[in-house]
């Protein structure tokens, strides 16, 4: 199956210049081949290929009822890495495992503090297309901390290294809540002014067990934790 990102409107379709392009000029697919198109907010349809020179036709063979497969409500605000590797990895299998929303953290411990959005857009669209996801996860901007933290109308839960504060297990979190915001700090972890801060407001920490882990690892730890509670 070829997952392809393009506009659906009733009977039409219009594919975006880059996917006609990767179509004809990387793929070299053939007149009539069978492909998948989905625009990212949940519509989905198979139909065969018309090629048009170097544009690209659909003629739909069958539409899907929007499903909500992949979509839940995890909500990860995390600090970027410096080594923006790292933190494309968190990206891949997040989205893989059905993240809804992912905020990029600005923190005072933070050593990244440049971020091509655009570029993390299409990361988490190219993810989409491989793991077959018909919702695209929502994208912000790298935002700091006390904007989130002002603008945010969810319960906060947070991840940190300090023992001096009380947290509940992730556990504890997946089996009261469905929809969860949590943050995750960057390498330094968060300053403890931000801690406080946080739990002065009502937010909770969260434990994620005895091990340190990096920033990238207790992002997708958190995510594939609620993917199997959920799924």
């Amino acid at each position: 199956m070829r997952l392809f990102i393009g506009e659906i409107n009733q009977n039409e379709v219009q594919l975006r210049e880059e996917e006609e392009h990767h179509i004809i000029k990387v793929l070299r697919m053939r007149e009539g081949d069978e492909i998948y198109v989905t625009d990212g907010r949940g519509a989905l349809l198979k139909g065969n290929l018309r090629i048009l020179g170097k544009r690209v036709k659909v003629e739909i063979i069958k539409t899907y009822s929007t499903s909500l497969s992949f979509h839940n409500g995890l909500h990860i605000a995390i600090a970027p890495t410096k080594n923006l590797d790292r933190f494309e990895f968190f990206i891949e299998k997040a989205v893989e495992l059905g993240i809804s929303k992912i905020t990029p953290l600005l923190c005072a411990n933070s050593e990244r503090k440049i971020l091509n959005i655009d570029k993390i857009k299409k990361q988490v669209e190219t993810a989409c297309k491989q793991s077959l996801r018909t919702i695209f996860p929502e994208v912000f901007p790298l935002t700091s901390i006390k904007n989130f933290i002002q603008s945010s109308q969810a319960k906060l839960y947070l991840t940190h290294c300090y023992k001096e504060y009380n947290k509940i297990s992730l556990k504890e979190v997946l089996e009261k809540e469905k929809e969860i915001t949590l943050l995750v700090g960057p390498e330094g972890d968060f300053s403890k002014k931000e801690v406080e801060e946080l739990y002065s407001m009502g937010s909770i920490g969260v434990s994620l067990g005895e091990n340190r882990l990096r920033t990238e690892t207790a992002g997708i730890f958190i995510a594939s934790s609620y993917y199997l509670y959920n799924s």
